[in-house]
């Protein structure tokens, strides 16, 4: 639930950043409004790693699930409150203030919610069950930015186009409340994970993770980084530029971008616990490889694909670099929780985690948008997947193979 509210919003903002740009600044044209919504994106994630080195430890040293239930909190009261900004023109200058603080507090929490979403369910899982369902918060996290597409695109049709620039944009925000407390409702009656109440209970339990983290565990922190590269730039690409690349740089009107891009993530969402399931049976690695060796080749056919001009062409376009994705989306939740041991886990995840998608991912979005602008090569998106690739390829080669193993197994490295 966690997940999903975070996808929401940029579900929200990735699919209808025109308007927003509009809203919040004053911009001259459509690109700078796209441009000043992604830079708010962008600067977001710059909280994000200290969400990670404040939230992380405390998971670590307090439990999993009183932190989990602060990061849902915060998510979502801070989604809630863009709904109710004044726009630009009735505030000014103070609207994108508002906007910023409100986007740096979600990314704060944000800093908390997806190293602990999955910690706490990797150490709630069967051994043999953990790809499956860890796979499970992926399928959270497609389904928020879906659902916040699907309340874009619906709230679009209903109110129509001028409607929606005057006052309906507020509608996906303020439905973030109402997601919060069912959020908030679920965690609450959680009980902390098998593993930390066993690690309590022979008072194991560190009197400083975020010490012992940046002791023990900065290797593993920076292979975690690199590897999580990839991951990062193909989400934010993949999800919250690609419906602005589709009706900017490449001109395509009408709902037949939203619509397929829907598509696209409803068929991600079918298979990403299947594959989580098949990581189970045959390893995680070989779905690593499939996805770093996918995202090495297939890019440039895909986007070409995608400006051929019909409905067929671009569907099959998205699809192929939305299944490598897929991969990385249905193996990351149980690969990423066995890096570290259960003392430190929590920090130590949310720490790597976070200092890679603050560095890599919030910028993409903002990055592909301005480079296509100014250079007016419409592949650039597909140079900046495969370049994320190629850095990669080495830190998935280094991860061990983690089916099947218990997480008691994993063991602190001497400092």
């Amino acid at each position: 639930m966690g997940n999903c509210i975070e996808w929401y919003d940029f579900g929200v903002f990735g699919f209808m950043p025109a308007i927003l740009g509009a809203v919040f600044f004053d911009a001259a044209t459509p690109t700078e409004n796209v441009l000043g919504t992604f830079a708010v994106l962008a600067v977001a994630f710059v909280a994000r790693p200290f969400g990670g080195f404040v939230f992380g430890p405390l998971g670590d040293r307090v439990g999993r699930q009183r932190v989990l239930a602060a990061t849902i909190v915060l998510m979502s009261g801070s989604t809630f409150a863009i709904g109710l900004f004044p726009s630009y023109q009735t505030a000014g200058v103070l609207t994108p203030i508002l906007v910023l603080l409100a986007r740096l507090v979600q990314g704060f929490s944000a800093g908390g919610e997806y190293g602990g979403a999955a910690t706490f369910i990797a150490e709630y899982a069967p051994d043999r069950r953990r790809g499956f369902l860890g796979s499970w918060l992926e399928f959270g996290s497609l389904g928020g930015y879906l659902l916040g597409a699907g309340v874009v695109t619906t709230t679009t049709i209903v109110l129509g186009d001028e409607a929606m620039a005057e006052w309906g944009w507020r509608v996906p925000f303020l439905l973030a409340g109402p997601l919060g407390l069912v959020g908030l409702y679920l965690r609450t009656r959680l009980e902390d994970t098998p593993l930390f109440t066993e690690l309590a209970a022979r008072h194991g339990v560190e009197a400083s993770p975020l010490k012992t983290v940046l002791r023990t565990q900065w290797r593993p922190i920076l292979h975690l980084i690199g590897y999580i590269v990839l991951l990062n730039i193909a989400d934010y690409i993949v999800l919250t530029y690609i419906e602005s690349y589709l009706t900017g740089p490449l001109g395509l009107t009408g709902r037949t971008p939203l619509l397929v891009v829907i598509a696209v993530i409803v068929g991600m969402m079918a298979l990403v616990g299947p594959v989580g399931a098949l990581t189970d049976r045959v390893g995680r690695k070989p779905f690593l490889y499939a996805a770093c060796a996918g995202f090495l080749v297939l890019p440039i056919p895909a986007f070409t694909l995608m400006d051929q001009g019909s409905t067929a062409a671009l569907v099959l376009g998205l699809a192929l670099i939305a299944l490598p994705l897929t991969f990385l989306l249905a193996t990351i939740p149980s690969v990423l929780p066995a890096m570290f041991p259960t003392e430190v886990r929590y920090g130590a995840f949310a720490i790597g985690y976070n200092l890679s998608t603050a560095l890599f991912a919030g910028t993409a979005p903002y990055v592909v948008t301005k480079l296509v602008d100014s250079t007016g090569d419409q592949l650039v998106p597909a140079y900046y997947l495969m370049g994320a690739a190629a850095i990669a390829a080495i830190p998935i080669y280094l991860l061990p193979e983690t089916a099947g193993k218990s997480l008691r197994e994993v063991k602190a490295p001497v400092g």
